[in-house]
């Protein structure tokens, strides 16, 4: 008789939190890419595709407090949203195909300059059309 040990229930390496973010995210890009996740082939978004919609995601979520918000959570880089990525993949919980690696995510943008240097608020919700201009 052998002693059965219980599943290995590993550690996440980032905040819960960013793994709920990246599948919001995955949501949000294959809705602005008009990709239907009816059909598993036309609903990919590749790794370039989603850090677009991860950096846009986040801007929406958190304006100029998003790479707070990633620090909070241990999120730095591209790279560490791959990591995430392929660990989704790896639980099952994402798919990928042949040609997704996680190179596709080293590199891709820098956090400070998207989510500060370049971050620009959009005032047109603010701004009262019907009021004069001065």
């Amino acid at each position: 008789m052998s002693v059965l040990r219980p599943p290995v229930v590993r550690r996440l390496r980032y905040h819960r939190h960013a793994y709920e973010f990246v599948f919001k995210a995955l949501h949000f890009t294959q809705e602005t890419l008009q990709k239907s996740s009816e059909v598993e082939v036309e609903a990919h978004v590749t790794g370039g595709e989603l850090l677009i919609g991860v950096r846009d995601y986040a801007r929406q979520q958190f304006g100029r407090l998003a790479r707070v918000v990633f620090t909070h959570w241990g999120v730095r880089r591209t790279d560490d949203i791959g990591r995430i990525v392929f660990e989704l993949v790896e639980r099952g919980e994402m798919r990928k195909t042949d040609r997704d690696t996680i190179a596709d995510f080293i590199d891709v943008y820098d956090f400070e300059a998207v989510f500060e240097r370049e971050y620009e608020i959009d005032v047109r919700a603010f701004v009262n059309s019907d009021a004069p201009t001065t």
